[in-house]
């Protein structure tokens, strides 16, 4: 992955790496993204999708996820865009550092999907 990749996407892993570490096929894994079980994103114009750390708990993904995908899927939200949502500081003033990542890490996903909504 390129050093202006992990800029743009920083904590993702490469599906083959990310198949190794789930002891699982790298076919099995882009399986779960078509299905909503994970989120992904891909540089434009690339055909390599990143695959960010934080949806997992452990080797298994966070079981609100797909909930997440299918809630961006029924918003309109293409891959990309749920990523720069879920990463994008909440606070107005900018001195909240928080993210919708830090509500999934602590479970409280019926405000990320309330995020998710207001995006449309």
């Amino acid at each position: 992955m390129s050093s202006a990749t992990q800029r743009r996407f920083p904590g993702t892993l490469a599906g083959p790496w990310l198949a190794a570490r789930m002891g699982t096929d790298p076919v099995r894994i882009e399986a779960m993204r078509r299905a909503g079980e994970l989120i992904a994103v891909r540089e434009t114009g690339s055909t390599e999708w990143l695959y960010p750390a934080w949806q997992f708990d452990g080797k298994t993904p966070r079981r609100d996820i797909v909930r997440i995908s299918a809630e961006a899927r029924d918003a309109g939200l293409d891959e990309t865009r749920l990523y720069d949502l879920l990463m994008a500081p909440m606070g107005l003033g900018g001195g909240d550092r928080r993210t919708l990542v830090d509500l999934v890490l602590e479970g409280r996903t019926d405000e990320v999907i309330a995020s998710i909504r207001a995006a449309r």
